[in-house]
């Protein structure tokens, strides 16, 4: 039992905002930003030509249960030969967030919302990521659309951007629309309320499947990493809860990768330079390859995507159980994502994960900072306009956006590992079989399933590796610092 005062929720917050302010992230807005928050008003779609109007459709929103931030709504319409149109509507958030706005500075300084188990620090004020530029159910809103024809075999063979007015027809939720689209459950009363809404939402399904499997044969990782978050009961940390992947979530993400690529080729069909998401070869492609021997199949010897997903297709089918281990020891073999600038007519290096050559972030201006920057860049090319950021501009965003990422990145962490110690506090002495997620000079780190969190194997690391499974006794918890301390421990 914690000695303690306060909460287990309170102590996290506290946990939290100290972990921001630490990083250099923003855990307020100031009362500039505020004043112009609460002067704006919702945009109103005046005539004009060069706007759309695509109210008549039946767009939907697919996210989180309680995700009030809504980015991005889609829908289909069938073509000719079995193909079949997608349209994703990117909500308007530079209509809004002007660009050396108040409201604008604090974006940029954080670059990004932080969801922290204690909280979510958004990057815009919630009376415009929740509300005026939100796409919530039943409102007009200015929207970016991009539009994108599949074919059978899932391939894009035509594509435009644009600027429109929607309106969001249903606001749907991952698990129960998964369950559906599964075969599981019947379809929730958000699509069988909008009359064609199950039809276009399966022909969605369909072309989101096929993009998957024509990018898997491309090389693209089939990765499936263990999500936790936060279960209170009251203010009472209850679990950590693994956040499972379904086929609603597949839906989404491989429309916006596809939408993140016809983006980034607009842009430079356009001649405007790209702020690019890149994941380079990994560099400890050597441990991968003797993760693999371990497990008696082969890997060549220079990185190589297709043979890294025809390896990664082959452990899951072989031990689907043990797979999220499999995949969060290549993740971090991988390394991180960054931002880098590419100048029309450049080459440079795709998405080694994602088994794309074009790839930016576009889809989700409400919380990521590069989605309004590639927003901005959108508009002006939209408009025949000047570029709204140098090159020189773009090329310090993206070692600053790339940055901030991390930091936030860490903060989550931060948070995550202090609320797993908190679930741990009174399980010292306890045995657990683990897995190595990490191992340099800073030390080795495991992680345990059950609860799934990870710790620092303080004695007996000699010679583990990622990708080690290991036995190991819990010694000492520290919840402000977030620190699970493991012993290892060899087995009779």
């Amino acid at each position: 039992m914690s000695t303690h005062s306060g909460t287990d929720a309170s102590r996290l917050r506290s946990i939290a905002r100290r972990a921001m302010l630490e990083r250099g992230l923003l855990p307020d807005f100031s009362e500039a930003v505020m004043t112009q928050t609460s002067a704006a008003v919702a945009m109103r779609h005046e005539s004009n030509t060069a706007i759309r109007d695509l109210r008549g459709l039946l767009w939907a929103s697919i996210d989180n249960d309680d995700s009030r931030d809504l980015d991005q709504l889609s829908v289909s319409q069938p073509a000719a030969d079995g193909a079949v149109q997608i349209l994703v509507a990117i909500a308007d958030v530079d209509a809004l967030v002007k660009r050396g706005s108040a409201i604008d500075g604090h974006a940029e300084a954080n670059t990004t919302s932080v969801y922290t188990a204690a909280q979510i620090f958004p990057m815009l004020p919630e009376k415009l990521s929740t509300d005026l530029t939100s796409l919530g159910e039943g409102q007009d809103r200015l929207a970016i659309v991009i539009e994108m024809l599949v074919g059978t075999d899932g391939a894009i063979t035509k594509s435009d951007v644009y600027r429109a007015v929607v309106c969001n027809r249903s606001k749907l939720a991952y698990n129960a629309t998964a369950r559906w689209l599964e075969g599981d459950a019947p379809a929730p009363s958000g699509i069988t309320a909008v009359a064609g809404l199950d039809e276009q939402l399966r022909a969605q399904d369909r072309a989101a499947q096929s993009m998957r499997a024509l990018r898997h044969q491309h090389g693209a990782l089939s990765l499936e990493t263990i999500e936790t978050r936060a279960v209170f009961d009251g203010d009472v940390l209850a679990d950590l809860r693994p956040d499972e992947p379904n086929r609603a979530k597949q839906l989404i993400e491989n429309l916006m990768i596809a939408a993140n690529g016809v983006t980034a080729k607009y842009l430079d069909a356009k001649g405007l330079p790209t702020l690019r998401r890149m994941l380079r070869s990994p560099e400890r492609w050597q441990r991968i390859v003797d993760l693999a021997a371990e497990s008696g199949e082969r890997l060549p010897a220079a990185p190589s995507g297709l043979a890294l997903e025809e390896f990664l297709a082959s452990r899951r089918r072989a031990d689907v159980a043990r797979f999220p281990d499999l995949s969060l020891s290549v993740v971090k073999l991988l390394g991180r994502g960054e931002y880098v600038v590419r100048l029309p007519g450049e080459s440079a290096a795709g998405h080694f994960g994602l088994a794309v050559q074009d790839y930016t972030h576009s889809t989700a201006p409400n919380r990521r900072f590069p989605d309004l920057i590639t927003q901005r860049l959108l508009k002006a090319a939209i408009a025949g306009e000047a570029m709204p950021y140098s090159t020189e501009q773009l090329q310090a965003l993206a070692r600053h956006c790339t940055e901030q990422e991390d930091n936030a990145t860490k903060v989550e962490r931060q948070v995550r590992k202090s609320a797993a110690a908190l679930l741990l506090e009174s399980r010292i002495g306890q045995r657990f079989e683990g897995m190595v997620t990490g191992a340099s000079g800073k030390g080795t780190w495991v992680r345990i399933s059950h609860p799934a969190v990870e710790g620092k194997i303080v004695n007996g690391a000699e010679g583990l590796d990622v990708g080690d499974r290991v036995h190991v006794k819990l010694v000492r918890t520290n919840v402000e610092r977030g620190f699970i301390d493991f012993v290892r421990e060899t087995t009779r």
